[in-house]
């Protein structure tokens, strides 16, 4: 279908795709507390780009709660991409050592096991 529209075709390699997403989101729910800095991070940046593009002091605080959702929700998106890039490379050494045929089975054994110590950690933390 794609063929129709574009006047190329290029392949893509959907072991690639499935091992590099496995392995970003294990990376994210293991080092959620980075994530969430990271998404914090981007946020003040972004309400701070945000602030000086207004001359008006008025005009910010009149739409400064639209604003300030709408770049949160810009974070949350672009935290992802450090481990996209980490995930990259994860996927890329299990396919050196182990093989072309271990990376979505190594993914998903990474993304189980990051999956269980967050919420051991989240448990850990509501006991306290």
């Amino acid at each position: 279908m794609l063929v129709e529209f574009l006047p190329f075709s290029f392949k893509l390699d959907t072991t690639l795709l499935a091992g590099v997403s496995l392995w970003s989101l294990a990376l994210y729910l293991g080092f959620f507390p980075i994530s969430e800095q990271v998404m914090e991070r981007l946020t003040s940046w972004m309400n701070l780009a945000d602030q000086s593009l207004y001359t008006s002091k008025e005009e910010f605080e009149r739409t400064r709660s639209s604003r300030e959702s709408l770049n949160a929700f810009y974070a949350s998106l672009l935290s992802i991409l450090p481990f996209l890039a980490a995930g990259v490379f994860c996927n890329w050494g299990v396919e050196a050592s182990l093989g072309r045929s271990w990376t979505i089975s190594m993914g998903i054994i990474a993304c189980i096991g990051c999956a269980v110590y967050e919420l051991g950690r989240r448990d850990g933390q509501s006991v306290e």
